[in-house]
C-alpha cells in the first residue's frame, strides 16, 4: 500500500500525465477522444471531468494530490460539484431556519433553556454512539444514490414537524423525538457528504472545495436566522420547518442531475466483519490522521462551545440585550465566513497549518476572556471564527488526502465523532464552570485546553517526523525566521516529514 504521507511526491510522478509528457502522449494515444460539452470556458470543457470516467478513484494512490491551488472558487469549474454547492446553498440557509425555530419553539412550549439543551443533545448523542457505523455504511454504499435517501429523510422529518407545530399539536416531546431521528440520519449523511466532495471533485481541487463547502454553510449561518426570525415573527415557526422542508429539494434536484460519467466512485466495500475495527486500526497506524484527529477531538469538545459561552458573556459580562447577543454570533459567523474563503486560496494543507491554527484559535480565546469591553470581545471573536474554521477545513481535507479511497468514510465517520460527538460531553463541563466561576473563566479554559492540545500535538508529530525547530535572525531572501528542519534523512520518517 502506497503510506498517505506521501503526498509530496506527486509533484514528481513520472505516470501523471500532467507532469510527464511522454505519459500524456501515451496517454492521448490509448485513450478515446471524448466527445466536447457544453461551451468553452464556461467550466464544462474541463479536462479533468471528461477523463474522470477513464480514472476510477480506487485506482489512484493517495499520494495522488494536486502541488498547487488553482483560484478560490478552482473547484466551481466542476459542473457535478456546481450543481451540488447550489443546491446546499438552499438547503443549508434552511437547515439554519430550523435550528432557530426549533430551539425557539422548545422555549416557547416550556420556558426553559434546559428544554433546549435537552433537544440538542438528543440530536447530538446518535453521533456519539454511532458515528462509526454512518461512516462504514458510507464505504459499503454508493454515495450519491445514499445520500438522495439521507437528504430525503431529512426532508420528510422537517415536514413532520411543521404538520404537528402548523396544526397546533406539538408537543416538546416530539420536538425531542425529531431531533433524535434527525441524529440518527446525520450519523450517515455527514461522513457520506464529507467523502462524497473527493468523488465530486477528485484530490486535485479536494482542498477548495471542503473550504467552499465551509463557506457555504456558514454563508448560511449569516441568512438563515435572520430569515427564519422574520418568518417566525410573521406566521410561525412551523412555517420555518415546512421552508426547510422544501429546501431539500434542491440538494436533491441537484444530485439527481449531476452526470454520472463524470463521477470518480469510490468501488463500495463489501460487507463483512471486522471493518469497524479495520478503520479504527488504520487510523491508529498512521500518524498523520491519528494525532490529527486527537487535535480535533480537544477542539471540538473544548473550543467550540460558544453557544453556552456566549449566552453567558452577553447577559451576565457585559449586560447586553438580545440584539447586542446576536451581533456577537454574527461577528463570529463573518470571521469563519473570512476564513473558509482564505483556506479556499490555499494549496495542499500541510499539518504544521492545521497545528498553528489551532494554536492560535485557543491563545485567541485566551485573549478574548480578558477583554475589557463588549467591541474588542466582538473584534476577537471574529478572528477567532477565522482561525477556527481554518482548522476545520485544513483537518478536513488533510485526512480526507491521506486515506486511502476505500477507507475514507470511516475515517470521515471517524472524524465528525471525536469534532462533534464530543458536544454532549464538553456542553455540560463547559456550562458548570461558566455557571460556577463565570463565562470568563469557562472561556479561558476551553482555550487553554485548545492551545495545551495544539502544542502537544505539534510536538509529538515533530518528534515522530524526527523534526526540529530552526530559528534563524537572517533568513536572507525567500528564507524563513522559524522553520522545521529534518534532525536525519531516515527514509523511514521522511513521508510523514514532508506531511508536516
Amino acid at each position: 500500500m502506497t503510506p498517505p504521507a506521501a503526498a509530496s511526491a506527486a509533484a514528481i510522478r513520472t505516470d501523471d500525465p500532467t507532469t510527464d509528457p511522454a505519459a500524456a502522449t501515451a496517454a492521448a494515444a490509448d485513450s478515446p477522444a471524448p466527445a466536447p460539452t457544453g461551451l468553452p470556458g464556461n467550466g464544462d470543457d474541463d479536462p479533468d471531468e471528461r477523463t474522470a470516467a477513464a480514472t476510477p478513484a480506487a485506482s489512484v494512490p493517495p499520494a495522488a494530490r494536486f502541488t498547487r491551488p488553482g483560484g478560490m472558487f478552482s473547484s466551481l469549474r466542476v459542473r457535478n460539484y456546481r450543481y451540488y454547492f447550489a443546491g446546499q446553498v438552499v438547503s443549508n440557509t434552511g437547515t439554519w431556519m430550523q435550528r432557530i425555530a426549533q430551539d425557539w419553539l422548545v422555549l416557547s412550549l416550556t420556558g426553559s433553556p434546559f428544554a433546549v439543551g435537552i433537544t440538542t443533545a438528543m440530536q447530538f448523542l446518535p453521533m456519539l454512539l454511532l458515528g462509526l457505523f454512518g461512516g462504514v455504511l458510507a464505504d459499503r454504499m454508493p454515495k450519491r444514490r445514499l445520500l438522495i435517501c439521507t437528504q430525503g429523510a431529512m426532508g420528510l422529518l422537517a415536514a413532520g414537524l411543521a404538520v404537528l407545530t402548523i396544526g397546533g399539536v406539538v408537543t416538546p416531546y416530539y420536538v425531542y423525538v425529531f431531533a433524535l431521528l434527525l441524529g440518527l440520519v446525520t450519523v450517515v449523511d455527514n461522513p457520506t457528504r464529507q467523502a462524497f466532495v473527493s468523488e465530486m471533485v477528485g484530490p486535485k481541487d479536494l482542498a477548495n472545495a471542503v473550504s467552499l463547502n465551509a463557506a457555504n454553510f456558514q454563508t448560511a449561518r449569516l441568512v438563515g436566522p435572520a430569515v427564519a426570525g422574520l418568518l417566525i415573527a410573521a406566521v410561525g415557526s412551523g412555517w420555518a420547518f415546512a421552508v426547510n422542508a422544501l429546501s431539500f429539494a434542491a440538494v436533491i434536484g441537484g444530485l439527481l442531475a449531476m452526470r454520472q460519467s463524470e463521477l470518480r466512485p469510490i468501488e463500495p466495500i463489501a460487507r463483512q466483519k471486522g471493518q469497524l475495527r479495520e478503520g479504527l486500526r488504520y487510523v491508529k497506524e498512521r500518524p498523520e490522521l491519528l494525532w490529527p484527529m486527537v487535535l480535533a477531538g480537544f477542539i471540538g469538545t473544548f473550543g467550540f462551545n460558544f453557544p453556552t459561552l456566549l449566552s453567558g458573556f452577553a447577559y451576565d459580562t457585559f449586560k447586553v440585550g438580545a440584539g447586542q447577543y446576536g451581533l456577537l454570533n454574527t461577528a463570529m459567523a463573518v470571521g469563519s465566513l473570512a476564513g473558509a474563503l482564505l483556506a479556499a486560496r490555499r494549496g495542499v494543507p500541510r499539518l504544521r497549518r492545521l497545528v498553528a491554527a489551532a494554536l492560535a484559535f485557543g491563545m485567541l480565546e485566551v485573549v478574548a476572556a480578558f477583554a475589557p469591553g463588549y467591541w474588542t470581545f466582538a473584534v476577537l471573536l471574529t478572528l477567532i471564527g477565522v482561525f477556527g474554521l481554518s482548522f476545520n477545513t485544513s483537518v478536513n481535507a488533510t485526512l480526507q488526502l491521506a486515506t486511502d479511497p476505500e477507507m475514507r468514510g470511516r475515517v470521515m465517520g471517524l472524524l465528525v465523532l471525536v469534532f462533534t460527538g464530543g458536544t454532549p460531553i464538553g456542553a455540560p463541563v463547559v456550562g458548570w464552570v461558566t455557571a460556577s466561576y463565570g463565562p470568563r473563566l469557562g472561556l479561558l479554559a476551553c482555550g487553554a485546553v485548545s492551545a495545551l492540545a495544539a502544542v502537544t500535538v505539534g510536538l509529538v508529530l515533530a518528534r515522530s517526523a524526527d523534526l526540529r525547530v530552526r530559528v534563524d535572525l537572517h533568513p536572507g531572501r525567500g528564507g524563513r525566521v522559524v522553520a522545521f528542519v529534518p534532525r536525519t534523512t531516515a527514509p523511514a520518517r521522511s513521508e510523514l516529514a514532508a506531511a508536516c
